[in-house]
């Protein structure tokens, strides 16, 4: 009998607690609300704390900060993750499902993934999925930890990484299975040695967050290895201007392809530009030089970090990136021999699928692949400081990163992005993701029907025609 008090005792214990706190506590949040709905309905507006929400719906929040850390710092911010402004996207796009018009394909069949980048190479890259992973540069931008998780990624699954602007490291080209170098205008990493272990290089005119303007990273952001690897002195700034002192012209491009095709042994040769109103051109005078892939970054792509200005007012969206440069190639009767691939906002396995219905080869992404990453290692950082100081080589929290727990959960969202986009193949009707054209889109609104060429869908279909009797 005595046991089952004290069990009684033990269960009403904290209830009786509850009641007391309650008890006490409600007339104090009563009266401190009602206090402070008497001085919010009271003071004059010039005095008033609702002048903050008012100021608010005219201004955001992001832009009074941002304006108070220009302030406090009198130099340009660097922001980064790209713009969060809303650019036009794919939302204005769904997809059209089989049934009856057009049979789904069998639940068992396979969907073919394969993907080839510069079929016409002596040594084209053929990758098991149409998703790589954008640059992300060693040093200048994410950390050793992370590069290698990205290479471990990204070889599970048979695609590629590619390592920006920034350092080379020899145990990320040992990690992974296929690997992009860039050759950019820095002073480093045009080093024949490490161009030779490339799958495929990636020459960096411009990208989409940081446009085509020079970058400087201080010393104080860059120190120990990644200094040693770029060659900078213990005091020297890192520099990466935005032209190649040896171009004179944009026809000296054909020099350096040629030059790094024999370098390679045949790998595909591919441009990463930024997308201009004069994209067309730019198009041109790669297909010009005999490049074998040609990588846009649109205006949401993502960033370590950048001049905001740069991020929110240059550059063209995605989707009119993706399909100016799909007419242009098609027009040139290049489609098929040089591939087109398409960055800049791409976060969902729709996003992607759309993006290779438009026209895309492939699609890069970058900053939902660094979420993924992270995954759970965030709670490292929160509430007190943002996940960036885990994958930054200058964050103060890098060496907590992880990166065998990076590598699998990278891998595991590719996996998932895969087989999402698989599925919707099947929905679709077909059992190659290449086979997935504009025909099995439809538009949402007037303004993305007319950038992409896709039908209303408050259109009828005039292709519709009865096969069976009329009677």
């Amino acid at each position: 009998m005595n046991e089952f008090l004290v069990i009684g005792a033990l269960l009403l214990s904290p209830l009786l607690t509850y009641v007391i706190v309650l008890l006490t506590i409600r007339p104090l949040i009563k009266k401190a609300v009602s206090s402070f709905t008497k001085i919010l309905m009271g003071d004059p507006y010039a005095e008033n704390v609702w002048e903050m929400v008012s100021a608010f719906m005219r201004i955001s929040p992001r832009i009074v900060v941002e304006n108070s850390l220009r302030a406090a710092e009198g130099k340009i911010i660097d922001r980064p993750f790209g713009s969060p402004r809303k650019f036009l996207n794919f939302d204005g796009l769904v997809f059209s499902p089989a049934q009856l018009a057009v049979f789904p394909a069998k639940e068992d069949a396979k969907v073919e993934m394969k993907t080839v980048i510069g079929p016409l190479a002596k040594k084209p890259l053929t990758i098991d999925i149409p998703v790589l992973l954008g640059g992300m540069a060693y040093g200048l931008g994410v950390s050793e930890q992370v590069r290698i998780a990205q290479a471990w990624g990204t070889a599970v699954v048979g695609t590629a990484c590619n390592i920006g602007e920034g350092g080379f490291l020899q145990e990320e080209r040992e990690r992974a299975k296929h690997l992009i170098v860039q050759y950019h205008t820095a002073n480093w990493g045009k080093n024949a040695d490490v161009l030779k272990q490339a799958d495929a290089v990636e020459i960096h005119i411009g990208q989409g967050a940081s446009a085509a303007v020079p970058a400087r990273i201080s010393p104080e952001f860059l120190q120990g290895k990644a200094r040693d690897i770029l060659g900078l002195k213990p005091d020297e700034t890192a520099v990466i201007p935005r032209r190649f002192n040896e171009w004179n012209s944009p026809n000296d491009l054909r020099k350096v392809v040629k030059e790094l095709k024999q370098l390679t042994g045949g790998v595909p040769i591919g441009i990463k530009i930024c997308a201009s109103n004069r994209l067309e051109e730019d198009i041109e005078y790669g297909l010009l030089a005999g490049v074998d892939f040609i990588s846009i970054d649109g205006g949401q792509a993502g960033t370590k970090g950048s001049a905001p200005i740069i991020q929110d007012d240059f550059g063209l969206p995605t989707i009119y990136a993706l399909t100016r440069a799909v007419h242009y190639i098609t027009k040139r009767e290049m489609k098929g021999k040089v591939s087109l691939l398409i960055g800049g906002g791409i976060n969902t396995p729709g996003d992607a699928l759309k993006a290779l219905a438009l026209g895309a080869d492939a699609v890069y992404i970058g900053t939902a692949a660094l979420w993924a990453m992270t995954h759970t290692q965030v709670v490292k950082t929160i509430p007190f400081e943002p996940p960036t100081v885990l994958a930054f080589y200058s964050g103060r929290m890098a060496d907590q990163f992880n990166k065998e727990e990076a590598a699998y959960y990278l891998s595991n969202f590719l996996m998932s992005f895969s087989e999402e986009i698989q599925v919707a193949v099947k929905g679709l009707g077909k059992t190659n993701v290449h086979d997935v054209n504009k025909s099995d889109l439809v538009a949402l609104d007037e303004t993305t029907s007319k950038i992409t060429k896709v039908p209303l869908a408050f259109d009828p279909n005039e292709t519709a025609h009865m096969t069976g009797s009329k009677n």
